[in-house]
Protein backbone atom coordinates (compact mmCIF):
# COMPACT_ATOMS: atom_id res chain seq x y z
CA UNK A 1 0.00 0.00 0.00
CA UNK A 2 1.05 3.32 -0.81
CA UNK A 3 2.18 5.59 2.29
CA UNK A 4 0.03 8.79 3.25
CA UNK A 5 2.56 11.18 2.23
CA UNK A 6 2.50 9.51 -2.02
CA UNK A 7 -1.10 9.89 -1.71
CA UNK A 8 -1.00 13.03 -0.50
CA UNK A 9 1.25 13.93 -3.10
CA UNK A 10 -0.88 12.64 -5.99
CA UNK A 11 -3.99 13.99 -4.43
CA UNK A 12 -2.51 17.70 -4.72
CA UNK A 13 -1.25 16.84 -8.47
CA UNK A 14 -4.86 16.33 -9.78
CA UNK A 15 -6.42 18.74 -8.07
CA UNK A 16 -4.08 20.99 -9.74
CA UNK A 17 -4.90 19.08 -12.92
CA UNK A 18 -8.57 20.00 -11.79
CA UNK A 19 -7.69 23.80 -11.98
CA UNK A 20 -6.31 23.66 -15.07
CA UNK A 21 -9.45 21.43 -16.71
CA UNK A 22 -11.91 24.05 -14.78
CA UNK A 23 -9.95 27.08 -16.82
CA UNK A 24 -9.76 25.87 -19.79
CA UNK A 25 -13.32 24.63 -19.82
CA UNK A 26 -14.47 28.60 -18.70
CA UNK A 27 -11.99 30.05 -21.72
CA UNK A 28 -13.64 27.35 -24.08
CA UNK A 29 -17.17 28.23 -23.00
CA UNK A 30 -16.74 32.04 -22.99
CA UNK A 31 -15.23 31.24 -26.96
CA UNK A 32 -18.14 29.04 -28.41
CA UNK A 33 -20.78 31.59 -26.96
CA UNK A 34 -18.52 35.04 -29.48
CA UNK A 35 -18.40 32.05 -32.42
CA UNK A 36 -22.31 30.93 -31.97
CA UNK A 37 -22.93 34.68 -32.51
CA UNK A 38 -20.44 34.42 -35.54
CA UNK A 39 -22.22 31.66 -36.93
CA UNK A 40 -26.07 33.32 -36.35
CA UNK A 41 -24.55 36.34 -37.76
CA UNK A 42 -23.42 34.11 -41.15
CA UNK A 43 -25.70 31.41 -41.73
CA UNK A 44 -28.57 33.40 -43.62
CA UNK A 45 -26.60 35.50 -45.74
CA UNK A 46 -24.58 32.50 -46.33
CA UNK A 47 -27.53 30.76 -47.42
CA UNK A 48 -29.01 33.45 -49.52
CA UNK A 49 -25.85 33.98 -51.23
CA UNK A 50 -26.01 30.19 -52.45
CA UNK A 51 -29.28 30.45 -53.13
CA UNK A 52 -28.59 33.29 -55.65
CA UNK A 53 -25.61 31.91 -57.43
CA UNK A 54 -27.85 28.90 -57.97
CA UNK A 55 -30.47 30.74 -59.27
CA UNK A 56 -28.92 33.28 -61.79
CA UNK A 57 -26.82 29.60 -63.03
CA UNK A 58 -30.07 28.53 -63.72
CA UNK A 59 -30.90 31.61 -65.52
CA UNK A 60 -27.67 32.10 -67.35
CA UNK A 61 -28.81 27.94 -69.17
CA UNK A 62 -26.54 27.00 -71.59
CA UNK A 63 -24.51 30.02 -71.90
CA UNK A 64 -23.27 29.68 -68.02
CA UNK A 65 -20.94 26.94 -69.66
CA UNK A 66 -18.53 29.70 -70.98
CA UNK A 67 -17.91 30.58 -67.22
CA UNK A 68 -14.44 28.60 -66.16
CA UNK A 69 -15.74 27.98 -62.32
CA UNK A 70 -18.95 26.61 -63.76
CA UNK A 71 -17.92 24.60 -66.56
CA UNK A 72 -17.96 20.47 -65.66
CA UNK A 73 -15.32 18.24 -65.99
CA UNK A 74 -15.34 14.90 -68.03
CA UNK A 75 -13.87 12.81 -67.19
CA UNK A 76 -12.94 14.07 -63.31
CA UNK A 77 -9.24 12.92 -62.62
CA UNK A 78 -7.70 15.38 -59.93
CA UNK A 79 -9.84 15.77 -57.28
CA UNK A 80 -9.10 17.94 -54.22
CA UNK A 81 -10.30 17.25 -50.84
CA UNK A 82 -10.05 20.07 -48.19
CA UNK A 83 -10.19 19.29 -44.46
CA UNK A 84 -10.76 21.84 -41.65
CA UNK A 85 -9.03 21.16 -38.36
CA UNK A 86 -8.09 23.09 -35.84
CA UNK A 87 -4.50 24.29 -34.60
CA UNK A 88 -4.98 22.72 -31.35
CA UNK A 89 -5.88 19.52 -29.58
CA UNK A 90 -7.71 18.39 -26.00
CA UNK A 91 -11.23 18.51 -27.52
CA UNK A 92 -11.70 14.91 -27.75
CA UNK A 93 -12.40 13.21 -31.44
CA UNK A 94 -12.81 16.54 -33.06
CA UNK A 95 -9.97 16.72 -35.34
CA UNK A 96 -9.42 12.79 -35.61
CA UNK A 97 -12.99 12.11 -37.07
CA UNK A 98 -12.00 14.52 -39.45
CA UNK A 99 -9.39 13.00 -40.52
CA UNK A 100 -10.65 9.34 -40.78
CA UNK A 101 -13.19 10.87 -42.99
CA UNK A 102 -10.75 12.54 -45.49
CA UNK A 103 -8.24 9.28 -45.45
CA UNK A 104 -11.55 7.54 -46.32
CA UNK A 105 -12.72 10.04 -48.65
CA UNK A 106 -9.17 9.65 -50.17
CA UNK A 107 -9.33 6.41 -50.68
CA UNK A 108 -12.67 6.05 -52.01
CA UNK A 109 -12.08 8.56 -54.46
CA UNK A 110 -8.04 6.23 -55.34
CA UNK A 111 -10.85 3.19 -55.90
CA UNK A 112 -12.71 5.11 -58.22
CA UNK A 113 -9.33 5.39 -60.30
CA UNK A 114 -9.27 9.63 -59.48
CA UNK A 115 -6.58 10.91 -57.65
CA UNK A 116 -6.89 13.14 -54.41
CA UNK A 117 -5.37 15.96 -53.67
CA UNK A 118 -5.03 17.18 -50.04
CA UNK A 119 -5.21 20.67 -48.76
CA UNK A 120 -5.58 20.80 -45.22
CA UNK A 121 -6.43 24.39 -42.37
CA UNK A 122 -5.44 24.02 -38.85
CA UNK A 123 -1.79 22.04 -37.67
CA UNK A 124 -3.86 19.06 -36.44
CA UNK A 125 -4.62 17.91 -39.56
CA UNK A 126 -1.35 19.19 -41.57
CA UNK A 127 0.62 17.42 -39.18
CA UNK A 128 -1.93 14.07 -39.43
CA UNK A 129 -1.97 14.37 -43.28
CA UNK A 130 2.18 14.82 -43.45
CA UNK A 131 2.53 12.32 -40.87
CA UNK A 132 0.53 9.76 -43.01
CA UNK A 133 2.27 10.27 -46.00
CA UNK A 134 0.15 12.60 -48.06
CA UNK A 135 1.56 15.37 -49.94
CA UNK A 136 0.09 18.68 -49.15
CA UNK A 137 -1.18 21.21 -52.26
CA UNK A 138 -2.11 23.77 -49.98
CA UNK A 139 -1.74 23.79 -46.00
CA UNK A 140 -3.17 26.85 -44.38
CA UNK A 141 -3.01 27.32 -40.04
CA UNK A 142 -2.50 29.76 -37.22
CA UNK A 143 -6.31 31.03 -37.52
CA UNK A 144 -8.39 28.57 -36.53
CA UNK A 145 -9.47 29.88 -33.52
CA UNK A 146 -10.14 33.22 -34.63
CA UNK A 147 -10.52 32.49 -38.40
CA UNK A 148 -11.07 35.92 -40.66
CA UNK A 149 -12.50 36.17 -43.90
CA UNK A 150 -9.27 37.03 -45.68
CA UNK A 151 -8.05 33.22 -44.86
CA UNK A 152 -10.65 32.06 -46.61
CA UNK A 153 -10.35 34.35 -49.32
CA UNK A 154 -6.64 33.04 -49.56
CA UNK A 155 -8.09 29.83 -49.69
CA UNK A 156 -10.71 29.81 -52.16
CA UNK A 157 -7.67 31.54 -54.30
CA UNK A 158 -5.87 28.64 -54.51
CA UNK A 159 -8.59 26.39 -54.87
CA UNK A 160 -10.18 28.57 -57.90
CA UNK A 161 -6.74 29.21 -59.30
CA UNK A 162 -5.90 25.26 -59.66
CA UNK A 163 -9.75 24.39 -60.90
CA UNK A 164 -9.56 27.23 -63.60
CA UNK A 165 -5.99 25.68 -64.51
CA UNK A 166 -7.30 22.60 -64.52
CA UNK A 167 -5.37 20.82 -62.09
CA UNK A 168 -8.54 20.44 -60.54
CA UNK A 169 -11.48 18.97 -61.54
CA UNK A 170 -13.33 18.75 -58.47
CA UNK A 171 -12.93 20.84 -55.34
CA UNK A 172 -14.89 19.29 -52.37
CA UNK A 173 -14.77 20.34 -48.58
CA UNK A 174 -15.18 18.14 -45.22
CA UNK A 175 -15.65 20.22 -41.88
CA UNK A 176 -17.34 19.54 -38.38
CA UNK A 177 -20.52 21.34 -38.65
CA UNK A 178 -21.76 22.41 -35.51
CA UNK A 179 -25.13 21.18 -33.96
CA UNK A 180 -24.50 21.67 -30.21
CA UNK A 181 -21.31 21.86 -27.85
CA UNK A 182 -22.29 17.95 -27.14
CA UNK A 183 -22.78 17.31 -30.96
CA UNK A 184 -20.54 17.92 -34.10
CA UNK A 185 -21.29 16.38 -37.41
CA UNK A 186 -19.19 15.64 -39.91
CA UNK A 187 -19.69 17.49 -43.45
CA UNK A 188 -18.76 16.53 -46.71
CA UNK A 189 -19.35 19.34 -49.46
CA UNK A 190 -18.75 19.73 -52.96
CA UNK A 191 -17.53 23.27 -54.04
CA UNK A 192 -16.70 23.11 -58.11
CA UNK A 193 -18.03 22.41 -60.38
CA UNK A 194 -21.06 24.41 -59.21
CA UNK A 195 -23.61 21.92 -61.07
CA UNK A 196 -22.98 19.39 -58.40
CA UNK A 197 -23.10 21.67 -55.25
CA UNK A 198 -25.74 20.80 -52.91
CA UNK A 199 -28.23 24.08 -52.01
CA UNK A 200 -29.97 24.48 -49.12
CA UNK A 201 -33.72 25.10 -49.92
CA UNK A 202 -33.37 24.11 -53.46
CA UNK A 203 -34.61 20.13 -53.28
CA UNK A 204 -38.20 20.38 -54.04
CA UNK A 205 -38.58 23.89 -54.34
CA UNK A 206 -40.45 23.10 -57.92
CA UNK A 207 -43.63 22.27 -55.54
CA UNK A 208 -43.88 25.03 -52.93
CA UNK A 209 -46.12 26.69 -55.80
CA UNK A 210 -45.17 29.12 -57.99
CA UNK A 211 -42.36 31.17 -58.13
CA UNK A 212 -41.68 35.03 -58.49
CA UNK A 213 -39.91 35.56 -62.40
CA UNK A 214 -36.95 37.85 -61.73
CA UNK A 215 -35.39 40.17 -64.31
CA UNK A 216 -31.44 40.34 -63.84
CA UNK A 217 -29.44 43.68 -64.21
CA UNK A 218 -26.63 43.10 -65.40
CA UNK A 219 -27.16 39.66 -67.37
CA UNK A 220 -26.95 36.57 -65.05
CA UNK A 221 -23.77 36.07 -67.39
CA UNK A 222 -21.74 39.00 -65.71
CA UNK A 223 -23.78 38.40 -62.39
CA UNK A 224 -22.05 35.27 -61.76
CA UNK A 225 -18.76 36.28 -62.50
CA UNK A 226 -19.42 37.97 -59.35
CA UNK A 227 -21.48 35.57 -57.48
CA UNK A 228 -19.52 32.56 -57.96
CA UNK A 229 -15.74 33.88 -56.58
CA UNK A 230 -18.11 34.89 -53.47
CA UNK A 231 -19.82 31.61 -53.45
CA UNK A 232 -17.32 29.95 -52.69
CA UNK A 233 -15.60 32.79 -50.66
CA UNK A 234 -18.40 32.00 -48.22
CA UNK A 235 -18.53 28.41 -48.29
CA UNK A 236 -14.92 28.14 -46.84
CA UNK A 237 -15.70 31.02 -44.51
CA UNK A 238 -18.48 29.45 -43.23
CA UNK A 239 -17.16 26.15 -42.97
CA UNK A 240 -14.29 27.64 -40.69
CA UNK A 241 -16.76 29.60 -38.75
CA UNK A 242 -18.79 25.92 -37.83
CA UNK A 243 -15.47 24.42 -37.03
CA UNK A 244 -14.20 26.97 -34.82
CA UNK A 245 -17.59 26.77 -32.74
CA UNK A 246 -17.78 22.95 -33.24
CA UNK A 247 -13.41 22.93 -31.77
CA UNK A 248 -14.36 24.79 -28.30
CA UNK A 249 -18.31 22.80 -28.14
CA UNK A 250 -16.21 19.75 -28.48
CA UNK A 251 -12.82 21.46 -26.30
CA UNK A 252 -15.30 22.45 -23.36
CA UNK A 253 -17.24 18.74 -23.03
CA UNK A 254 -14.22 17.43 -22.85
CA UNK A 255 -12.52 19.19 -20.55
CA UNK A 256 -15.68 19.37 -18.24
CA UNK A 257 -15.30 15.44 -18.43
CA UNK A 258 -12.14 15.41 -17.56
CA UNK A 259 -12.55 17.87 -14.78
CA UNK A 260 -15.30 15.20 -13.36
CA UNK A 261 -12.43 12.57 -13.64
CA UNK A 262 -10.23 14.12 -11.47
CA UNK A 263 -13.17 15.00 -9.15
CA UNK A 264 -13.66 10.96 -9.17
CA UNK A 265 -10.02 10.14 -8.58
CA UNK A 266 -9.54 12.68 -5.66
CA UNK A 267 -12.63 11.06 -3.89
CA UNK A 268 -10.75 7.62 -4.67
CA UNK A 269 -7.35 8.89 -3.65
CA UNK A 270 -8.89 10.63 -0.68
CA UNK A 271 -10.11 7.16 0.30
CA UNK A 272 -6.97 5.25 -0.19
CA UNK A 273 -4.92 7.94 2.16
CA UNK A 274 -7.43 7.44 4.68
CA UNK A 275 -7.02 4.08 4.79
CA UNK A 276 -3.62 4.41 4.61
CA UNK A 277 -3.60 6.75 7.56
CA UNK A 278 -5.81 3.79 9.53
CA UNK A 279 -2.59 1.45 9.21
CA UNK A 280 0.03 3.59 10.34
CA UNK A 281 -2.01 4.67 13.34
CA UNK A 282 -2.86 0.48 13.84
CA UNK A 283 0.76 -0.29 13.21
CA UNK A 284 2.09 2.27 15.82
CA UNK A 285 -0.41 0.87 18.57
CA UNK A 286 0.70 -2.60 17.88
CA UNK A 287 4.63 -1.18 18.04
CA UNK A 288 3.46 0.34 21.67
CA UNK A 289 1.59 -2.40 22.89
CA UNK A 290 4.86 -4.36 21.97
CA UNK A 291 7.19 -2.44 23.44
CA UNK A 292 4.82 -2.02 26.52
CA UNK A 293 5.05 -6.18 26.71
CA UNK A 294 8.33 -6.14 26.52
CA UNK A 295 9.44 -3.90 29.38
CA UNK A 296 6.75 -6.19 31.23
Amino acid sequence: MASQRDVKSRISSVKNIQKITRAMEMVAGARLRRAEQRIAALRPYAQAIRRMTHQAAQAAGAEAASFPLLRDREPERNVGLLLVTGDRGLAGGFNSQIIRAGIRAGSGLVEQGRVPLWYATGRRGVSSLTFRGRELSGSYTGFTDRPAYADARAIAKDLMDAYVEQRLDRVEILYNAYISPLTQEVTRETLLPLSQAVFEGDPGEEDAGPRALVDYEPDPEELLKRLVPDYIEISIYRALIESTAGFFGAQMTAMRSASDNAGEIITDLTLQMNRARQAEITQEIMEVVAGAEGVS
